[in-house]
């Protein structure tokens, strides 16, 4: 054990503060006990003015916060003042003696704090220690949903006296803070906002809006990796977006869509990973991998797998926050890379299936997330490498023969459990677009396309996919028809005709083109 942080500091683990303070709660936690991971996105510190501001990355209190330097304190601090963090604290009780909580409990067995911390040590550790039952006492619920996100319904345990409402299990539990960003964002109503928004159109336009919609997240998918799929591929991965939320989670479900992603599979190993997985490159000259991401190790992907499913069904049963259990369910995924390819895609994939299990978007409508995404692609890194980064420096790791990478330590509690609020901010603002922008964009523009459409069959019988080439042509060249079109495809018409046609184009693509 090293020592509690005892005098005011301006850098924490090479993380500055705002102003000359002292570390506590998880903060102190982690330095006194030597814990080996990555630093929560925010952490407190007291400051020794009255008057501290608070930043991203410290929440920042005034002296009367300060608590002795004592396991006890600091971790009921932390508990009551910063949340659940799973990470910190499946750490720190692999390394204490279980006798350390029982005296905290012990000495104050009503408490709500020690009695949340009771609960978390068994649901982590699973061992159970040397106490009674706590009795009649008030239920509380273990994660403070003012603070993080929780389960609006949970499991009560009577030996606590707690009401269980963690999203997922110990398996697989990310949390989500309830910063600024995401209490406006969850406010708006986005779901109900795109219903009410479905309702002043017609039938037939969404239907084929959501055609659009669709095929447009599925090609989009394959371009943030790069790939230009064909028309038949991309179809494919369009069907399976569509169809998911028909059905829970499986590991025979993820293999399944894998194969999808994949098609020709010659070149690639189908199934979970049998090896150590990065994402980077090689050195040109040494072949050593040089990774921007490492994966988690071979023989916890199935458990990790498993608690993916767990938390997604859990979420459902719990009425979770639909867009904070796609985010945590989403990037968790990516982050346990389980196979050797495709992942990004399935990644996505479970965004679509968190939404549309707990009927957040309208029936038969797919969000774009993809697209969303692919116009935002370097906040999309950037929110990847937030966590993904900072992992490297606590993952051991030495070359294989063949230039992969052999994990060496223990990295299963980074995948389990992390902070995912920048991750839920990231999705949520996607969601928005896709509801304040594409789908008014796409309705827009096919409201427009058939006043075009009628608008040329009054003045010529030209055929439907024929009006089709016209309107792009004219789209593509300013709503004018260049002279190559007018020479070629629609040489048939005439100088007035192709005025008229400009004229009308002009007229219904105005604000939609």
């Amino acid at each position: 054990m090293g020592e509690w942080p005892s005098r005011a500091v301006t850098d924490f683990r090479g993380r500055r503060l705002p102003e000359p303070a002292t570390p506590i709660g998880y903060a102190a936690l982690i330095q006194a006990y030597e814990l080996s991971l990555p630093l929560p996105p925010r952490l407190a510190a007291v400051a020794e003015r009255h008057h501290p501001v608070d930043t991203v990355d410290w929440k920042m209190l005034t002296p009367r916060h300060a608590v002795d330097a004592t396991l006890a304190a600091q971790l009921t601090f932390a508990i009551k003042w910063e949340g659940v963090d799973l990470a910190v604290l499946a750490q720190l009780f692999a390394v204490i003696e279980a006798e350390a909580i029982v005296a905290l409990v012990q000495a104050t067995p009503t408490g709500a704090f020690a009695r949340r911390i009771w609960f978390l040590y068994e649901w982590l550790t699973d061992r159970t220690l040397d106490l009674p039952d706590a009795g009649k006492v008030r239920m509380v619920g273990v994660v403070d949903p003012e603070q993080q996100f929780a389960l609006v319904r949970g499991e009560g345990f009577l030996r606590h006296r707690v009401i269980n409402n963690l999203p997922g299990t110990r398996e697989f539990c990310p949390m989500i803070r309830r910063s600024p960003a995401l209490v406006a964002a969850a406010a708006k109503g986005l779901d109900a906002r795109a219903r009410e928004r479905i309702g002043r159109v017609r039938p037939d336009l969404i239907a084929r809006a959501a055609a659009f919609l669709l095929l447009n997240d599925s090609k989009s998918s394959f371009a943030i990796e790069g790939e230009r799929p064909s028309g038949t591929r991309t179809a494919r991965w369009g069907q399976a977006i569509a169809e998911a939320g028909n059905s829970g989670l499986s590991l025979a479900e993820f293999d399944r869509l894998q194969r999808i992603v994949i098609g020709d599979a010659r070149f690639v190993k189908l199934g979970l990973r049998d090896e150590g997985g990065f994402i980077g490159v090689h050195d040109r000259e040494s072949g050593d991998p040089i990774p921007d991401h490492i994966s988690a190790r071979a023989q916890d992907l199935e458990s990790l797998l498993n608690g993916i499913i767990a938390y997604s069904a859990r979420a459902r049963w719990g009425h979770y926050d639909p867009v904070a259990a796609a985010a945590a369910l989403a990037f968790g995924f990516v982050y346990v890379h389980p196979y050797v390819d495709g992942n990004g895609r399935l990644h996505r994939w479970l965004i679509h299936h968190a939404l549309a299990m707990a009927q957040y978007n309208p029936p038969g409508l797919v969000f774009p997330i993809s697209a969303a995404i692919l116009r935002e692609l370097d906040a999309y890194r950037q929110v990847l490498e937030g966590y993904s980064r900072p992992l490297l420096s606590v993952i051991e790791w030495r070359r294989t023969r063949d230039g992969n990478v052999e994990v060496t330590n223990d990295t299963g509690v980074y995948y389990r459990f992390f902070d995912a609020t920048a991750h839920a901010e990231f999705l949520y603002a996607c969601v928005e677009q896709t509801i304040e922008q594409d789908l008014p964009r796409e309705v827009a523009f096919l409201e427009a396309f058939d006043r075009f459409a009628k608008g040329v069959q009054e003045m010529v019988d030209m055929p439907a996919n024929r009006i089709e080439l016209l309107q792009k042509f004219l789209g593509q060249n300013g709503g004018h028809l260049s002279e190559r079109a007018r020479t070629r495809e629609f040489e048939a018409l005439t100088e007035d005709e192709v005025v008229e046609v400009e004229a009308l184009y002009r007229e219904t693509f105005g604000a939609a083109a």
